[in-house]
Formats: structure tokens, sequence, C-alpha cells
């Protein structure tokens, strides 16, 4: 009885103690949960690899995050992934790199516009001692020389992506059927994004097509070097559409048209054309709001 008494009394002492030198008294836990926040609003954009390789995305994402309270989840893909991920209403837009497929996925009422935002161009790399020599050819010019030669070869995105569809229309052009250059013993189809294509190309020493602000992004990684840079075919018009809300009723078409309005911003295509400029010596990408002719 005594023992309990004196512990009851040093536990009193310790309270006031507490109390004296300022320390809040113990407060119940009270019956109610803790009230949770608000989810926040999200909204899904659909975009190529190139765009999300140079990460463009990653610089601009927090930044639109902020200004509107959402969450934004980028999904990136080859061009025709994302094409069909919009067709089936997966993501509220799409942001990618090949006109034709574009004009035709509004026409089929998929989407609701298509609006330019950016642009660069496409570059053919490859292996410094040139051995197709096709340094300094037009596109077409060169695409024949490997054809004819041989030497060298070459690898593919092979993945239905925007770029995969760029070196399709450049082999057309120089006359060839796309079906038989694919099955030349020189040509490897990696089925992968831009980022590790150029890398499969570097370790193999071969050519490939690239975009160039993806090519910028990894040059520090990669033994390649540009080999041909001019020609009007390797123009790469990067545009967003938001999907249609009467073939998505699901569709968040509010925040699509944001995300729209905030790409095409004077502030934002501002930042667009000095990305890349400190690390890299040169913009990845040349804002292009406004021109739809692209």
């Amino acid at each position: 009885m005594k023992k309990k008494i004196w512990l009851m009394s040093l536990a009193l002492l310790l309270a006031m103690s507490l109390v004296a030198i300022g320390c809040p008294a113990p407060q119940l836990v009270p019956d109610e949960p803790v009230p949770l926040l608000p989810a926040l609003e999200r909204v899904r954009v659909a975009t190529t690899t190139s765009l999300y390789d140079t990460g463009l995305w990653a610089h601009l994402e927090p930044m639109f995050e902020e200004e509107f309270g959402v969450e934004l989840d980028v999904l990136y893909a080859g061009t025709g992934i994302a094409l069909e991920w919009g067709r089936r209403g997966d993501v509220d837009a799409i942001a990618t790199h090949a006109r034709a497929r574009e004009e035709e996925f509004v026409a089929e009422g998929y989407g609701v516009e298509r609006v330019v935002f950016a642009y660069n161009y496409f570059l053919i790399v490859g292996p410094a001692d040139d051995p197709a020599g096709i340094k300094g050819l037009g596109p077409e010019e060169a695409f024949k020389r490997l054809m004819e030669t041989g030497a060298g070869r070459f690898v593919s995105r092979g993945d239905d992506s925007g770029t995969h569809g760029k070196e399709k229309a450049i082999w057309r052009e120089a006359g060839f059927d796309y079906e038989v250059v694919r099955g030349a013993e020189w040509y490897i189809e990696a089925g992968r994004g831009m980022g590790p294509t150029l890398v499969m190309a570097s370790e193999e020493q071969a050519y490939t097509l690239t975009d160039m602000g993806t090519f910028l992004a990894f040059k520090a990684d990669l033994d390649l070097v540009p080999l041909v840079t001019e020609g009007d075919i390797l123009l790469n018009v990067y545009s967003v559409i938001a999907i249609c809300p009467e073939r998505h009723p699901r569709t968040n078409i509010e925040m699509a048209n944001n995300l729209i309005d905030f790409l095409t911003s004077p502030a934002i295509q501002r930042l667009i054309g000095l990305y890349g400029v400190e690390e890299h010596g040169m913009a990845l990408f040349t804002p292009a709001a406004g021109m739809e002719g692209k």
C-alpha cells in the first residue's frame, strides 16, 4: 500500500512539473477520425517518348499542376500507342508528332482540334567513320545509299511511333518498299523508345533516325554523330489534341483545354524555346503556337 501511494505521488509531482515548465497537458484522442484532405483532380495526357525522354514534360508538369491545382499523369509511348489510348478514351489529351495521323484522328471524331505547340527536326546519325558515306546527303539520298551499299547497320524504332512513321516516309520517297527494306540483314528493329534506340545504335555502331531533342539529351552517352541534318522531310512538328467529350463523355475536357492553353501560352512558349540551352548550348525545341499549317 505504501508503495502504491508513493507511485501515485510521484506521478502527481511529474505532472505538476510538466505544467510548471510550460509543457502542454496530454490531450485525449477524439473518437472522430482526422478528416482527409480532398483528392486532387487528375488529368491524363498520352505523349511521345521523344517529348518524355528529353525531360520536357518533367520540366513543365509541376508548373501545370501548381497553376491548376491538379495531378497531371503523363503516359509516354510511341505515337501509335498514344493515339490508340486516345481512341479508347483512356486519356484526356494526346501530344504527338505525326500530322497525317493526327488529322485523321480528329476527322474520325476522336479529337477536338489539332493544336501545334513546338517543332524541331529529325536527324540521321551514325558512327563517325560513316561506312556508307551518307554525310551531307539529303535524307532520301542517304537512305538510297544505305540500301544500295548495305554498308553499316541501321537501327529502326520499329514501334509504330511518329519517328518510325517518318522513317518509312523517307524510304518511300527514296523509292523503296518498306517491307523489302526491313528484310535486309543490316536492318535492326529495336521496338523501343527513342532514347533506348539511340543507345542500341551507339552500341551497334549503326545508323538511326532520331529527333534532334532526344539526340541532344542523350549525346554525352553516345558514340554517334549527326550525318544528315537538312531536308524538308525532316521537319518534326508536335501537336496537342483534346479528346472529344462527345465520343468519350468521361473526358476531362476542361482540364484538357487548360493544358492546351498552358502549352501555347506566351510564358510556356518562351520556356519551351529556352529548354536545353543552358545544358546543351541550343534549344531542343522551337515554340510554334499558332503555326497550324505545319
